[in-house]
């Protein structure tokens, strides 16, 4: 079978799992008048892409993936906690939280779980949603390095979604941000795999700032 099909699969922010509803700090920002054209909306997506998601993030979830292909059990529980740590609002929690309990519903429900995966699923407790990410990539065949792309293409894609609703921004302008924007991820996805385990650093504060404000934000499209 074309892997290209699982790949697809697992980007597409049409996976029933509530993924397009999260802004991830995004919708706080355009509240407060920090990204309010094209060109502020293309520095903090870059900054979130080179400053947070490439030292941290990417790196922790190819971890995970790479942990699940090898089926090394105790790595994944380590990483797993480190994730969940990492999350510093009661929103960016509650995101990881809901979205790795939907995916991992799904999951169970689909030919592609064998039972070692499955008994390994039913033994974790509220996994997060890099934990179910990394198993819908390994049943659905896809590498490390495949599944940690097709995360990065989903939240780049959300991202732009999220700007279309709340700035607003056109399909035609979302699509010539995409374009400067590739070579960012581009950026991202490669160093992701290349940090040590002393390198990975989450200092995002003003990340952190965004999703707190957004808990209390009075009028809102996004969860976060």
């Amino acid at each position: 079978m074309n892997r290209a099909w699982s790949l697809l699969r697992l980007a597409s922010p049409q996976l029933p799992i509530g993924a397009y509803s999260y802004s991830q700090g995004l919708e706080s920002a355009i509240e407060q008048g920090i990204v309010h054209d094209t060109q502020s909306a293309k520095v903090w997506i870059s900054d979130q892409l080179v400053l947070n998601i490439s030292y941290f993030e990417a790196p922790l979830l190819f971890r995970i993936l790479t942990a699940i292909a090898n089926h090394k059990w105790e790595e994944l529980t380590q990483w797993e906690a480190e994730y969940k740590a990492s999350r510093e609002t009661a929103e960016l929690y509650g995101e990881s939280q809901q979205l790795g309990f939907s995916l991992t519903q799904l999951m169970k429900q689909l030919p592609e779980l064998n039972k070692e995966l499955d008994q390994k699923i039913l033994n974790v407790k509220d996994p997060s949603f890099f934990f179910a990410w990394s198993v819908a990539a390994y049943a659905w065949s896809l590498s490390p390095e495949d599944g940690l792309a097709a995360w990065l293409w989903s939240w780049l894609e959300n991202q732009l979604i999220v700007l279309m609703k709340t700035l607003p921004l056109g399909q035609q302008a979302s699509q010539n941000l995409l374009s400067q924007l590739l070579p960012v991820l581009d950026q991202a996805y490669h160093q992701a795999m290349t940090y040590t385990d002393d390198e990975l650093a989450n200092g995002t504060w003003g990340l952190a700032i965004a999703s707190m404000n957004h808990e209390i934000q009075y009028s809102r499209l996004f969860r976060s």
